[in-house]
């Protein structure tokens, strides 16, 4: 349980957000506490065991209808009977137990990508999910934390949960981020120096005056990988970005939190933005980073632009860019996914699905599909992949013989239109010669 703290202390954002759903506002990094999130989120795959969870309970209602997002996204549509059950069991849990928030994924979007867009998380909130990549939430002065399904049946059932408030890490940002470094290059850059558990069972605090240098889309992309540095969650500090963002968003909350002088963090970690290099993951792991220019000529078989870290506008333009000018290599699958269908509407509306489809890409609307090798783009045994997404194990697109390499959307259809790894600058100066 929480401790009692003799005196006032400088507080992290992240002490800042649990102390305020906590009916004991003197929690402290360390301490337990009872905690009461703002939004339980579900998808179609652990959501399933959730359910399962709550029969076993014999529960009947759960405690806060309200609190509950239910998204389908990771097999939908449905690819077998199996996932077809497992998205109509969620869709029955939500009408048993009177949750509004429910979203398939015609109507809505990978999960954490669309919580944000649609105002149910923002500066102050706290989601929690069955879903490690919850953590995205923190790009918006937000709390997101990933849970076991089993845990998220007892704050379906409770309203609240028990909770170790997790220390901060401080990543303090400065300088400004050269040509075709993206939220993606900083983040594997981050991973790549502290290793993936570097930030184990912390939170990581990004703040700096190089926050001003990056828009939403590129701090979504760095929050989403939080989680694969270890760390529990993660949380941005709030800037007039954030501020035009929910404004858009609909966020009525508007509680925002700022770090206090003196607070007390884990470590301090400095990164320069203007040394960033654009770089890669080479396989088996995202720590394991690669200079671009070390894997220059690395064939590959397909190229997976999207997910909830890397299908947001920022990312399609940057792809239009190099693909308005470029067909898809005739070896090479290039497989495109809008995060939501707003982004999607958006990206028809600005004529990059057909620059996509002119240039020979497979355009999806919102999955999680290919990520998690789950269907819509699975690797056989040998192939090579680029992938905008969060992960690249051992197995984790198809065969487990298949590699991953995870980049920026600028090097993924670089790498599309050669068919090996290919530096976009070097690609866009030759059309422009």
């Amino acid at each position: 349980m929480s401790q009692s703290h003799p005196t006032p202390a400088a507080l992290t954002m992240t002490e800042k957000i649990y102390a305020a759903h906590s009916n004991d506002k003197n929690v402290r990094a360390g301490d337990i506490a009872i905690i009461v999130p703002d939004v339980v989120l579900l998808n179609d795959t652990s959501g399933t065991i959730t359910t399962a969870q709550l029969k076993m309970m014999g529960i009947k209602q759960i405690a806060n209808p309200d609190q509950v997002v239910v998204v389908t996204d990771h097999f939908y549509p449905p690819k077998d009977v199996t996932s077809a059950n497992s998205v109509r069991m969620l869709k029955n849990l939500s009408h048993d137990m009177g949750i509004k928030h429910l979203y398939d994924s015609g109507r809505g979007g990978i999960e954490h990508a669309l919580l944000p867009e649609i105002g149910l998380i923002g500066p102050g909130g706290l989601v929690f999910g069955a879903d490690s990549h919850t953590c995205t939430a923190g790009a918006l002065n937000a709390s997101g934390m990933g849970f076991g399904s089993t845990d998220l049946a007892a704050v379906l059932a409770t309203g609240e949960l028990w909770v170790k408030v997790p220390p901060s890490i401080r990543i303090e940002l400065t300088g400004k981020p050269n040509p075709f470094v993206t939220g993606k290059d900083i983040i594997l850059s981050i991973i790549g120096q502290i290793g993936c558990d570097g930030a184990l069972n912390a939170a990581l605090e990004f703040g700096g005056a190089g926050l001003f240098h990056l828009n939403i889309d590129e701090r979504f992309a760095i929050a989403n990988m939080a989680v694969e540095a270890g760390a529990e969650t993660c949380v941005f500090e709030f800037d007039e970005q954030v501020q035009a963002y929910i404004e858009c968003s609909g966020w009525q909350e508007h509680s925002p939190v700022y770090p206090d002088k003196g607070a007390s963090y884990q470590s301090v970690i400095s990164i320069a933005l203007e040394t960033i290099q654009p770089v890669l993951a080479a396989p088996p792991s995202p720590d394991h980073c690669k200079q671009l220019k070390d894997l220059l000529g690395t064939k590959v078989n397909q190229v997976y632009i999207g997910n909830c870290s890397n299908g947001t506008m920022t990312d399609l333009r940057q792809a239009a860019s190099i693909l308005r000018h470029h067909d898809v290599k005739a070896e090479v699958r290039l497989i495109i996914v809008p995060a939501t269908n707003k982004i999607y509407r958006q990206a028809a509306q600005e004529g990059l699905l057909d620059i996509f489809a002119r240039a020979g890409a497979f355009v999806s609307m919102p999955t999680c599909g290919a990520c998690f090798g789950g269907h819509m783009g699975i690797l056989a045994a040998g192939e090579t992949a680029i992938a905008t997404t969060n992960r690249n194990f051992r197995g984790r697109m198809g065969h487990i013989d298949s590699q991953v390499f995870l980049a920026n959307a600028w090097i993924a259809a670089a790498a599309a239109v050669k068919g090996e790894i290919y530096d976009p600058a070097r690609l866009l100066k030759e059309v422009s010669i």
